[in-house]
């Protein structure tokens, strides 16, 4: 048995682990409460729908809706509406693109910024209250691995993809012949 054969069987061994504790930190953020309650933190009314889109288009704006919405998990003419309400509400404008002025991108404004600005220092109050007993090296060891996982996800998908659909014809008529 290769090293690489027991590294994958530990790998598989730990997965379901993995993949619940996944599941639980994605239900725990998705949660209406959350986003309730860290709008409510910061100090912030606003339509918790809009919240995400909020926080993702200040992080990653200049963004089109098409990529923010596949990033929220909604279909784009949904977003398009929400980031249209957001631009009514001041904390965010739109432009053409430069690359294609057909699309329009989102940007944070002046009083978004500030709006996410409170956000995050309600957040920081959150983080301290969670990491507050973790050791320092613990807590740079958990970010540097998890900003590893997030760095790595994508192309471990794309790469099984692209290995599966190049082999993926012979496997789909096997399938089929069943």
């Amino acid at each position: 048995m290769s090293n690489e054969n027991v590294h994958n069987a530990h790998i598989l061994e730990s997965l379901p682990a993995l993949h619940r504790s996944l599941l639980e930190v994605v239900g725990q953020m998705n949660r209406r409460e959350r986003d309730q309650d860290m709008l409510g933190l910061a100090g912030l009314t606003l339509e918790r729908a809009l919240f995400p889109l909020l926080v993702l288009i200040e992080r990653l704006g200049p963004i089109g809706v098409v990529d923010l919405a596949a990033r929220v998990g909604r279909d784009h003419t949904t977003v398009s509406r929400q980031v249209a309400r957001l631009e009514a509400l001041g904390l965010v404008n739109r432009r053409a693109s430069p690359a294609d002025h057909r699309v329009r991108q989102a940007t944070i404004s002046p009083k978004g910024k500030q709006a996410t600005d409170t956000v995050d220092a309600a957040r920081e109050r959150i983080a301290v209250a969670l990491f507050q007993d973790w050791s320092r090296s613990d807590f740079d060891q958990f970010v540097r691995l998890l900003g590893r996982f997030a760095e790595g996800i994508s192309t471990a998908v794309e790469t099984v993809t692209s290995e599966a659909d190049s082999v993926g014809q012979g496997s789909d008529e096997a399938v089929a012949d069943r």
